[in-house]
């Protein structure tokens, strides 16, 4: 069979357009900042536009060029360098605390947020893992076992921040790929019984998770407390209509929308853009979930595989959890939306993994 040369052009559109609706998104949900504190948008903006979609690009661009099989062997100390990185969140004097959470990190007066390169570097991890133990991934000890204390390490950091959502999103990547590289069905009903536990005693003994699960199941208790975010975010939502006010028209990004450039940032989103900007976004999302999982079917080895299916993974998956969430669906978690959202780090470690799953589709067979 021959190889392809170039990248997959489907998957790189794609790609496109959600980078270009981000950016779009992004600076009409800022008016909503700027109206509030116009000294915060210019860090916000300035974070977001330089670090994100600047080194970013940049990022995407390299990795693009650089052989995905070159990963491999840097796999174990890329993942080793992101828990270490997380680690200094606790660091007094480096690592930042805000609303009782330590999850940045001030190095040089340039503030980032660590937890995100643990994402891309745990899928590098577990493709480095279970494509050298891939005759053995059904096994107990090397296959379960290793799987957990992979994904074990990164849980114990970020639950420590704490940092729930961010967890959550490690842990979908982390099975689709455990599950992609040939687990055991007893092996996966046992992971899932463990995550099951693992919600149970969070919501037990982290007040906040628990109060999360108590406004989903019923938000109208405290509606201008603990349910007054996902109220807002649902009028957004409805005013918008079929085909939305108009870009930059939102009026509860003003005063009313808690995080409108942060995790309520789909509800912006929807009131401008209606249903069918909403489906348009939606459907993007699904269509790189699809064309990712192409590209994982036709790539020449399980390391490559392994890397499609985990970046798709974290990237669809926080996607729509998030805006599962601003439609009530599910708890709120305050995870972003990906290319959307505010936070540079955020998207800096998203279009570098973009860049990744382009090199995989270069090589990727053509049937």
């Amino acid at each position: 069979m021959m190889k392809k040369q170039t990248i997959d052009r489907p998957l790189a559109l794609i790609c496109a357009a959600l980078i270009f609706s981000g950016f779009l998104i992004f600076s009409s949900a800022a008016l909503g900042i700027l109206a509030r504190d116009a000294d915060e948008v210019v860090s916000v903006i300035t974070g977001h536009i330089g670090l994100g979609f600047g080194l970013g690009a940049v990022a995407l661009f390299l990795a693009s060029r650089i052989s995905y099989r070159a990963w491999r062997t840097y796999a174990p100390y890329l993942y080793g360098l992101a828990l270490f990185a997380t680690a200094l969140v606790f660091v007094p004097g480096i690592g930042i605390e805000a609303g009782g959470a330590h999850r940045w990190v001030s190095i040089f007066g340039v503030s980032f947020q660590p937890s995100e390169a643990l994402k891309i570097g745990t899928v590098l991890m577990l493709a480095w893992y279970f494509s050298r133990i891939k005759k053995e991934v059904g096994d107990w000890v090397r296959g379960f076992f290793g799987f957990l204390i992979i994904v074990g390490l990164p849980g114990i950091l970020l639950l420590l921040q704490p940092d729930t959502g961010t967890y959550g999103v490690i842990v979908i990547a982390a099975i689709a790929m455990y599950v992609a590289a040939g687990a055991h069905w007893k092996s996966t009903a046992a992971l899932i019984a463990v995550g099951c536990v693992l919600l149970a005693a969070l919501a037990f003994f982290r007040p906040y998770v628990f109060d999360r699960v108590h406004t989903f199941l019923n938000p109208e208790h405290d509606p201008q407390g603990s349910g007054y975010q996902i109220k807002q975010s649902l009028i957004a939502i409805g005013s918008g209509g079929l085909w939305g006010r108009g870009f930059g028209q939102s009026v509860q990004k003003f005063e009313l929308l808690p995080e409108p450039i942060n995790d309520s940032i789909f509800a912006v989103a929807a009131e401008e853009f209606g249903l069918i900007g909403s489906l348009t976004l939606l459907g993007l999302f699904l269509a790189l979930g699809i064309r990712g999982l192409v590209i994982a079917m036709r790539a020449p080895d399980l390391f490559g595989a392994l890397l499609a299916v985990g970046i798709v993974a974290y990237i669809v998956g926080q996607s729509f959890f998030n805006i599962a969430a601003m439609l009530g669906v599910i708890p709120l978690t305050g995870i972003p939306l990906v290319f959307v959202s505010q936070g540079g780090t955020a998207l800096l470690v998203a279009l570098g993994s973009v860049g990744i799953l382009l090199n995989v589709s270069r090589s990727a067979r053509v049937t």
